[in-house]
């Protein structure tokens, strides 16, 4: 499986990110994989990879590049966490949004893509795969324990594909209430599905994280596998 860092050019300078194509030359349907706050890392290359195998050609881009590029960063150290915090903090979702459109359109003319294209994001990846329903051209999104979407709740009239969010009932990061204003400003979208997992904490699907619930993860996953297959072919 061809797996390699690529370089994308936008009218804002060059930034790089992970790809991963199917075997043998196949083509598929691509899909833009959107980091957590520890950047373009393992776990981020791993998911790449598994969507590879699984027919998609994925592409990760390095959204902290404004900031520090080439971020690859783990959640075993509190220095790791107090770094990833502060890029996060950095970060402007806004501008995270231009490179996401940019990463889509390179995606769409990628050799091994039919031209549709998807999103999937995690944890600040999970707001950006909101926000890319919301503003891009992306035909599904989903995301996954998405932070500070309640924020945004107002742009939810703009999504014309389909967006699936995963939304772990003990976030640490997302309360209740968060959650509940979610549930009212989304709900009724019929272009939303919302999937709620009351047991789980913040990154229940981060393999080999502190909230790891393999369980959980592999619901999730099934189900965003299924709205993907329905939604990109």
């Amino acid at each position: 499986m061809p797996r390699e860092m690529i370089t994308i050019k936008s009218p804002d300078g060059d930034f790089a990110a992970y790809r991963a194509a199917p075997d043998g030359g196949a083509t598929g349907p691509a899909l833009v994989i959107l980091q957590e706050i520890f950047g373009v890392n393992q776990v981020m290359r791993d998911i790449c990879d598994d969507m590879a195998d699984q027919g998609y050609v994925a592409i990760c881009p390095d959204l902290f590049w404004r900031i520090e590029p080439g971020v690859d960063l783990t959640d075993n150290s509190k220095a790791e966490w107090d770094k990833a915090f502060a890029l996060m903090k950095a970060f402007d979702p806004d501008t995270g949004l231009k490179d996401i459109q940019t990463t889509i359109d390179l995606a769409r003319r990628d050799k091994n893509s039919t031209g549709k294209v998807g999103a999937i994001g995690y944890c600040l990846g999970g707001l950006l795969a909101y926000l890319a329903a919301c503003r891009t051209d992306v035909e599904a999104s989903v995301g996954y324990y998405g932070v500070n979407i309640p924020n945004f709740t107002d742009e939810a009239d703009n999504i014309q594909g389909h967006l699936m969010l995963h939304v772990a009932g003990k976030d640490q990061f997302v309360d209740a209430k968060a959650q509940e204003a979610m549930h009212d400003a989304l709900d009724d979208n019929p272009h939303v599905t919302l999937h709620d997992y009351p047991d789980q904490d913040h990154a229940f699907a981060r393999v080999g994280g502190d909230h790891f619930n393999a369980e959980a993860a592999d619901l999730a996953n099934t189900r965003t596998r299924a709205f993907l297959q329905t939604h990109l072919g």
